[in-house]
Parts: structure tokens; C-alpha cells; sequence
């Protein structure tokens, strides 16, 4: 059996394969563009094609394919074989650095939001040398941009790559201001924590719900659920554990440094974490992870959901975007060290997060918009839709101690003591965790805790890296030339405190009453998808993207057309397959229910008054209202879906379907919720709550 080490990257053509395949020249070459930013050195692209190609053929793969993450939210690829005719009738194996460097998909079937008409096709992927060549199956996988024929971001990578030039950019201005000239790059590092439910394939492939949708659209509550924390940390059941055994093999062959794994709250779910790496990078792992995890668990008889909310009354899934930021001489600069409060590097950077967070908390709120997401957030298993930021006991008390100028007096670590003579004692953490919080600091990096389960990470940190960028821009021009700049870095500091610490909060997030103090604050809280998606071409926000250079005015108002056209088309394919099961599967199976029913009630009525049917004339008389219920809405619900799609443009049509549909759907739902509760189990047309939850052993 191979070890964990001999596995790990096989599949990948990175750092040990380039320096024993390229020559010293070409290798340095690439190495200066992907540790330090460099342009592409035209003339290396060819021996690196020479190269990667050799080895992918030497690992089995016949095709290579410019690998992308076009605005569907998914990946995409168009495989081209290696083979070329020759001149003796049989093929030679080519591919060069054009092939490498550039590809030509069809661009037209994209969504675009308008800066493509469908019959202009012409679209090009471009070569990204950050992220590793990987092979999947017989494919050789190159990591690509992509973009209109007039050069327009299409794709996800694209300005997440721009704001870390940007973040980097600033970056090295402040620590130039410090000292740090040795520095050459500062990177975003991102550890995406992913959440998913598995359940039985067999019974997924019962529900229309779980196929087309993803979740469940029906379904009443289970007796148990997560009520007892039983299923959190459990023991793991041997079917899940050989899924994860395999996950693990497989995405350590590609290189995704998976390395945690446990049962979650939810009956049925479960999460992978991996370490840290370049946010690039993590955000092309994490899109691999959720493929992977897809395809593995099909081969153990298994589906994996994704879906934020797949279970109604028990928690949902999220992707915790752990964020920090690293140099490339290995200084995380969110690190407080063991005496924070005299750690003015560190107190700048964590107060150009706070600024960032306080001034664009309606562009981190839209980034991680959807209308899965929209089901979770606020609920009480994720961060609620407002923005806000923990700290912990101590950096708050530095904070506020510098606010007023005033000493801090900061404690020795506090040593935990257990009682127990065998049972080592050990240090505290400075800070504790808060789970209710959507931006919580947990002692060197911030956790971003509102990205959604399916949702790709590129979108938050665009945004985050931007906005940070941004207070950096702002404290670098300010301190770039003062004479005093000790007494001009206090200043700051204490101003950014002063000026921001409303997005300060260490409480608990669940709170009803939280959110009408942070109405006080004057902090945004935006509760869907129709309502912070807009927000995203406000004039302010438009000026921080273009000034950065991470969108420019056609591709953010594209964007917003995209991202609200998705919401529509999101919920539109909910309502219609809730219309399909509803007059398909559930009001038959009730209506022939009631007539069973009916049929027993009459047949005991013939045995005269000393033979009571009270259960049958009590559950007829639920199930017929629940019957006439369900009709009423599904014709409610067709109306609202034909005045949604007549709408004027896509604002008017997302905001009917948050209005009118939605409401509709939920109503379809309580009252075929309230039937399944008194049909017969075995008469019900498809799995049960219990069955999907707890099927898998």
C-alpha cells in the first residue's frame, strides 16, 4: 500500500515535477512568476508545454483541457486530444505553448449579463502558471482565466487573481513604511471548511426534489433530529468512514491538502477541511473538492449534497472562509504575536480588516448571495445577515485601551487546570470562538463564516481582499512621508477604532435583540438576494472596484444581472418541480388515501352507531383540507410564476419571486407537510425525512 506521501500530488504537475523536467533557466523563470507576480516569459511556454505534456502522457492521459470557472457557478472544460496526424498514416502526440497559453471555447452559451449577444461565440481561456496542471481521469487540466473576445472577465478566477495583485500591491507599501523590504509578495491565504450531507443514492433517485433541485422541497420533520447533539463529533459509520477514506486518497493525488474530517451537527452531515493555501489556489481546490466529493460518493452508493439548506428543521451547510495574510518570507501578518499590544504591524492590518469590513459590508453580504443561501443565513446554525466582527476578551480590551489612551494591562495566559492528576493542564486562548458571528478573528486569521456550501470562494474574497486593499491604500498614503511616524501610526490606529468599532460586536449573533442594535449602529442588514444584490453598482462600490482594477463598469453591472438572473432561475425551477410533485405524486397518493379511508368509515357505519370511525372522519377531514389547500396554492403559485417571468427586467422579477412566489411555495409546502404526517407510510410516494437523514448506516 502507497504511503500518504507517495500519493499526495501524484497526480500533479507542480514544484517537483517542473524542476526535474525543466531546464534551470525555464524553472526559475516560472518559479519568479509564481512566487513573486512576474509577467509570463513568452519564450518559457513551450519547453513547460514539452514538459507537461511528456509527463501527463507518461501518467496515462490522452486530452488536455483549458480547466475554468465560467459565472455558473460550476467548472467547465472542452477536452482536445494530444494526437496529430503525420505524414506515415499513424499520430504523433503534440501540444504546444500556444495550446498551453491560449484556448478557444465557445463563449455564447456563458451567462454574460449582456456583454456578449449569444451569437458572438468567440471567448478565449488563458494559462494561470499559480495554480498547478493537475490530471483528472485521462485529462490533463490547466488552470485558466477566461474572457470575452473584448477582453471582459467571464469567469471567477479572473478578479479574484486582480484583487490579490491589488491586495499585494498595498500591502507592500505598509510594510515598506515598517521596514519590511525584504518582502516581495504578500498573499490572501484561504482555508475553505466544506460541509455536505450524504444520503442514500437509492432514495435520492425517488425524489424530484433532491434530483432537480438539490434539496429537499417537501418533507415533514422527523421525530428526531439534532436535538441531542448525538450525531456532532460522533463516531463515524463505517460506510461514511470508507467514503471519506477514499475522498481523502483522491484529492490527495491532485494535491488538496485535505485534512479534517468529522460528523457535523445535522443527521447526515458531515465536513472536510484542508490547510491553508494561496487564495488562487483554494479557490480552485475547493471547486476540485466539491466535484470529487460528488463523484466518490456515487461509487459507495451514495449522493452528497451541497445545497445550503437540503433539510428543513435542522442545520444547513456552510463554507467557513478562514482568511489571513501571508509574506512570501512566511510572516502571517494577522499574527499577534505573544505581546499584540505592542505589535503596531499587526494592530495596522487588523485594523485595515475592521475598516474593511465596517465600510463594504453591503459588497461581503452580496458576495455571498444566492437563493440557497438566502434559506440558511439568519437561521440559528449560521451568522445572520447583518455583518459584524468578534474579536475576543483581549483584543477587545487592547482595542479599547488604545482608543482611549489609556495602559493595557493584559494578564498572563490563563493555565486550565482539570482537576485530575493524570489530565495535563494547559495555556487558554486568548480568544474564544463565537459560531453566531459572520466575521470572527480566531487568533491569526479571520473566519468568514456566511459563504454558502455550493457557493465558490472567489466571490468573498474578491471582495475581501479588495476592500482591504483599500484601508491599506488609505493608511499607506497617509503615513508615506510623515516625519513623525510613530505618533502619525497611534493617530491612525486610534481613529480607525473610533471611526469603526460599531462593527464591533462579541455577543451573541442569534439574538433577536442583536438586530435591532445593530439598526442602532447604522449597520446594513440586507435578509435576501434581491435586497443587498443591487447595492453591488453603488457608486462608491463601483469606485472601489475600478480604482483597484479588479472589475470595470460593464463587467460589475454584468455581474448584477447574473447573479439576481441565477436567484430567478433558482427559485423558478423549485416552484415548477413543487408544481410537478404536487399534482404528480402527492395529491394523488392523498386523494387515494381519503377514498381508502372513506371506503373503511362507511363499511364500519354499516355495523351501526355501537362501531365508531373516528379516526377516519378525523383524518379525512385533515387530509381534505390539506387536499383543497394545496390545490388553492398551486394555482396561486403558477400565477405568481407567469407574473414573475412578464416582468420588466430582472430587479422587478427577483423581487416577485422574494415576494410573491416564495411565500406561495411555503404555503404549498406546510399543507403536503401536514398530509404526509397522516398518509399511509407505505402509501406516501417517496422517502421520508427519517429515511434520508438516518438511512445510511
Amino acid at each position: 500500500m502507497e504511503s500518504v506521501a507517495d500519493v499526495f500530488g501524484s497526480l500533479v504537475f507542480d514544484d517537483r515535477v517542473m524542476k526535474a523536467t525543466l531546464s534551470q533557466g525555464a524553472y526559475q523563470s516560472l518559479k519568479k512568476t509564481i512566487d513573486e507576480g512576474a509577467p509570463l516569459d513568452p519564450a518559457v511556454a513551450n519547453q513547460v508545454a514539452d514538459a507537461m505534456k511528456e509527463w501527463a502522457i507518461g501518467k496515462g492521459a490522452t486530452h488536455f483541457t483549458h480547466w475554468f470557472q465560467p459565472l455558473t457557478g460550476i467548472t467547465a472544460e472542452k477536452h482536445d486530444g494530444f494526437i496529430c496526424p503525420s505524414t506515415d498514416g499513424r499520430v504523433l502526440m503534440e501540444f504546444g505553448g500556444k495550446e498551453l497559453i491560449k484556448g478557444e471555447p465557445d463563449a455564447s452559451s456563458f451567462p454574460s449579463g449582456g456583454i456578449r449577444a449569444t451569437f458572438e461565440a468567440r471567448g478565449y481561456t488563458a494559462w494561470d502558471p499559480t495554480s498547478y496542471a493537475f490530471i483528472k481521469g485521462k485529462t490533463l487540466c490547466i488552470p485558466t482565466a477566461f474572457c470575452s473576445y473584448g477582453g471582459e472577465a467571464l469567469d471567477k478566477k479572473t478578479p479574484l487573481l486582480r484583487s490579490m495583485a491589488a491586495l499585494n500591491r498595498q500591502a507592500l507599501r505598509v510594510l515598506k513604511l515598517f521596514g519590511d523590504r525584504d518582502v516581495k509578495c504578500v498573499r490572501p491565504m484561504v482555508g475553505p471548511e466544506q460541509e455536505y450531507f450524504l444520503v442514500d443514492k437509492a432514495m435520492f433517485e425517488k425524489r424530484e426534489d433532491l434530483v432537480c433541485c438539490g434539496r429537499t422541497l417537501f418533507g415533514a420533520r422527523p421525530p428526531k433530529g439534532q436535538e441531542r447533539s448525538d450525531h456532532y463529533f460522533g463516531a463515524i459509520k463505517p460506510r461514511v468512514a470508507a467514503y471519506m477514506a477514499e475522498l481523502n486518497e483522491e484529492l490527495w493525488k491532485v494535491g488538496v491538502l485535505a485534512k479534517t474530517e468529522h460528523n457535523e451537527v445535522a443527521p447526515a452531515q458531515h465536513e472536510l477541511a484542508p490547510i491553508y493555501s494561496v487564495a488562487n489556489v483554494a479557490a480552485d481546490h475547493n471547486q476540485l473538492t466539491m466535484e470529487i466529493m460528488q463523484k466518490v460518493a456515487i461509487k459507495h452508493g451514495l449522493m452528497c449534497l451541497l445545497h445550503e439548506k437540503p433539510f428543513a428543521g435542522v442545520n444547513g451547510s456552510g463554507k467557513h472562509n478562514n482568511w489571513s495574510l501571508s509574506t512570501d518570507t512566511g510572516v502571517n501578518l494577522l499574527s499577534p504575536g505573544e505581546t499584540p499590544y505592542q505589535n503596531a504591524r499587526f494592530l495596522l492590518f487588523l485594523c485595515a480588516v475592521i475598516q474593511a469590513v465596517d465600510d463594504y459590508q453591503d459588497l461581503l453580504r452580496l458576495s455571498v448571495a444566492t437563493a440557497s443561501s438566502d434559506l440558511r443565513l439568519g437561521a440559528n446554525e449560521a451568522p445572520p445577515a447583518v455583518l459584524s466582527i468578534f474579536l475576543g476578551d483581549e483584543l477587545s480590551a487592547i482595542l479599547k485601551a488604545i482608543e482611549k489612551d489609556e495602559p493595557y494591562h493584559g494578564g498572563p495566559k490563563k493555565i486550565l487546570k482539570l482537576g485530575v492528576d493524570t489530565l495535563p493542564d494547559f495555556a487558554r486562548d486568548n480568544t474564544d470562538r463565537n459560531r453566531t458571528s459572520p466575521f470572527a478573528f480566531t487568533g491569526n486569521k479571520f473566519e468568514f463564516r456566511m459563504v454558502g456550501s455550493s457557493d465558490s470562494i472567489s466571490c468573498a474574497n474578491i471582495m475581501l481582499n479588495t476592500a482591504v486593499a483599500e484601508s491599506l491604500r488609505q493608511y499607506a498614503d497617509r503615513l508615506e512621508g510623515v516625519s513623525d511616524f510613530e505618533g502619525a501610526l497611534h493617530t491612525l490606529i486610534q481613529e480607525v477604532i473610533k471611526g469603526h468599532k460599531r462593527i464591533l460586536f462579541d455577543g451573541n449573533g442569534y439574538d433577536e435583540g442583536w438586530l435591532k442594535e445593530a439598526e442602532r449602529r447604522g449597520l446594513c442588514n440586507y435578509p435576501t438576494t434581491p435586497d443587498c444584490m443591487p447595492h453591488l453598482t453603488d457608486p462608491k462600490n463601483v469606485e472601489l472596484l475600478m480604482r483597484h482594477e479588479v472589475y470595470n463598469k460593464v463587467e460589475l453591472q454584468s455581474r448584477c444581472e447574473i447573479m439576481l438572473d441565477n436567484y430567478c432561475k433558482t427559485v423558478a425551477i423549485e416552484a415548477n418541480t413543487m408544481l410537478d410533485m404536487a399534482h404528480k405524486q402527492i395529491l394523488p397518493a392523498v386523494s387515494e388515501y381519503v377514498g381508502k379511508l372513506c371506503a373503511t368509515g362507511l363499511a364500519k357505519k354499516s355495523f351501526g352507531p355501537a362501531v365508531p370511525a373516528r379516526y377516519e372522519k378525523e383524518a379525512v377531514a385533515i387530509l381534505s383540507s390539506a387536499e383543497d389547500k394545496m390545490v388553492e396554492a398551486s394555482e396561486a403559485l403558477s400565477k405568481a410564476l407567469v407574473n414573475a417571468q412578464i416582468a420588466p427586467d430582472v430587479h422587478a422579477e427577483s423581487r416577485l419571486i422574494r415576494d410573491e412566489v416564495l411565500p406561495l411555495m411555503n404555503e404549498l409546502r406546510e399543507a403536503a407537510d401536514l398530509a404526509e404526517c397522516w398518509v399511509d407510510g407505505k402509501e406516501w410516494p417517496f422517502p421520508f425525512y427519517c429515511d434520508l437523514l438516518f438511512g445510511v448506516r
